[in-house]
């Protein structure tokens, strides 16, 4: 990319150091050692809002203040907190529209960081109506509106993430793993750095507008789409952004199932103690895709963001165990007999756990109908238990991965 695009990110970034300072690059030894790199995690979940969003939401409003001081966002996360932030810090009036649906988690926190200069409206159930009604208030009261990523202030702003991890690094790693949503983030931080190091864009498989954007050679919308990787669920890209990245390779654009990605929050959890976001661990969990290319290699994560409701926790650890193997559901014909459910227990090996168990029985059938859940130490030990179940003539299916009965059942 042009030397003045990396002038304006750099100015940008010494801009930002009156209001917070660089967020941690930190070496991963854990990671390091299981993918035999040099793995760095670059923490935006340590920024003041607990995502990199703030970056943006600064430069963006700090190039039209004084002229402008009322700034209208829409969203139901991040970006909201990142203008809350920055108007409370500006002292400027903030208008922020945000679904009916929003959690009130992100609600209260937004308020927080805004405080007195930000007014909270609660329009739609879902995202269009939401940006329609904040577009429609910019339009009516002249103020300005902060896009979460179509804007080149913003992407500007988002580069200041490169800056660092070069002054912080003392170079240009040899790879960056970043997450793609709207694209803020990663056309920024490939503008910077252009082909300087490789990358490896990461998307959630229920949102891929970076890879359908590819493939047809412009934005389009990829509707319906999967919101629980939320922050990096969008169903079309930016166009600003997608001029900046119409050139990457598509073999350097992967997507991971969402039940996959929450593998990576728990063990983040249990053995590093971060706490991050389905999208801020969208660029560790790919580091399995790309094991081979990036061994001896000095390698970025960007953990895009922390701000994780652990209301979710339970629905994130079923997943996880679900998508690792060592849980699964099962309908379970039971013959209507005395000793068949003793039969059934027997079969159980000692690491089998019963978490889910709804018998219906009907008199008039010889059978009844058995919702079961079984937890276990290994995926290795279904083996055994399908062929016993298998040779004791149990009739069963197994609906671990069909979203639609898990739905409503699991």
């Amino acid at each position: 990319m042009t030397d003045n695009f990396k002038i304006l990110a750099q100015n940008a970034t010494k801009a930002m150091r009156d209001v917070f300072p660089p967020t941690p690059l930190m070496r991963n030894e854990h990671l390091s050692e299981k993918f035999e790199a040099d793995i760095w995690l670059k923490r935006e979940d340590l920024s003041p809002v607990r995502s990199y969003k703030l970056r943006g939401a600064f430069n963006a409003m700090r190039k039209v203040i004084p002229e402008q001081s009322l700034f209208v966002c829409a969203s139901a996360g991040n970006h909201a907190q990142g203008v809350a932030f920055m108007c409370s810090y500006f002292g400027v009036k903030g208008v922020i529209f945000m679904p009916v649906t929003t959690p009130q988690q992100k609600i209260q926190k937004t308020k927080m960081f805004g405080g007195a200069q930000i007014e909270v409206r609660l329009v739609g159930d879902y995202f269009d109506k939401t940006l329609s009604a904040a577009q429609d208030f910019c339009a009516s009261e002249g103020a300005h509106f902060l896009s979460p990523f179509d804007d080149d202030d913003v992407i500007e702003g988002q580069a200041s993430v490169a800056v660092e991890i070069e002054q912080q690094l003392g170079r240009v790693p040899d790879r960056v793993i970043l997450p793609v949503g709207g694209g803020g983030l990663s056309s920024g931080i490939y503008s910077y750095f252009g082909a300087a190091c490789d990358y490896t864009f990461v998307e959630p498989k229920g949102a891929p507008s970076l890879a359908g954007a590819l493939a047809k050679g412009e934005p389009v919308d990829i509707s319906p789409i999967n919101s629980f990787v939320d922050g990096a669920a969008v169903a079309k890209i930016g166009q600003r952004n997608f001029d900046r990245l119409k050139g990457v390779d598509p073999a350097n654009v992967i997507n991971l199932a969402e039940d996959r990605i929450c593998v990576t929050i728990i063990e983040m959890l249990n053995v590093e103690g971060i706490v991050l976001e389905p999208a801020g661990a969208l660029s560790i969990e790919a580091l399995g895709d790309v094991a081979d290319q990036i061994k001896g290699k000095t390698v970025v994560c960007v953990a895009s963001g922390g701000n994780f409701d652990f209301e979710r926790l339970p629905e994130v650890k079923e997943r996880a165990q679900r998508y690792s193997g060592v849980k699964k559901y099962f309908i379970l014909r039971m013959p209507q007999r005395p000793g068949a459910l003793k039969e059934f227990l027997n079969i159980l090996g000692p690491d089998d756990d019963i978490c889910r168990f709804e018998y219906l029985k009907k008199s008039a059938r010889n059978f009844g109908s058995v919702l079961i859940g079984i937890e276990t130490r290994s995926p290795d030990s279904f083996g055994p238990f399908l062929s016993q179940l298998n040779d004791a003539g149990f009739t069963y299916t197994d609906i671990t991965n069909d979203e639609t009965l898990a739905q409503f059942v699991l």
